[in-house]
């Protein structure tokens, strides 16, 4: 037998740089290099736009690089330029930090 996809995902128009799955929600949580992150069911359907705060100056395009999904429904996305972003998994932004400090 040979596996088969369970379903295929489309949204991004560049290459996903993170991804995280929450299987206790049945969602997928990606990002892409120069856009904003989505929200997934696991069918594939597009569920939510993650949309970061707006900036200003030559940090203003927001790039995920680490995206982590908790079961009660909290997503913290941390960005390129040092930006730790918590959002609902209703796509609500409730927090943001900035850091210097280099996260891997």
């Amino acid at each position: 037998d040979f596996a088969t996809p369970r379903a295929v995902l489309t949204g991004h128009d560049y290459e996903i740089t993170c991804a995280a799955i929450c299987a206790e929600l049945g969602l997928v949580i990606s990002g892409s290099k120069e856009g904003p992150c989505l929200i997934h069911s696991m069918n594939g359907d597009l569920l939510r736009t993650l949309e970061g705060p707006e900036r200003q100056g030559p940090e203003s395009c927001l790039r995920p690089k680490l995206i982590q999904a908790s079961r009660e429904g909290h997503c913290v996305i941390y960005y390129e330029n040092g930006l730790f972003c918590v959002f609902s998994v209703n796509g609500r932004l409730q927090a943001t930090m900035e850091t210097d400090d280099k996260i891997r």
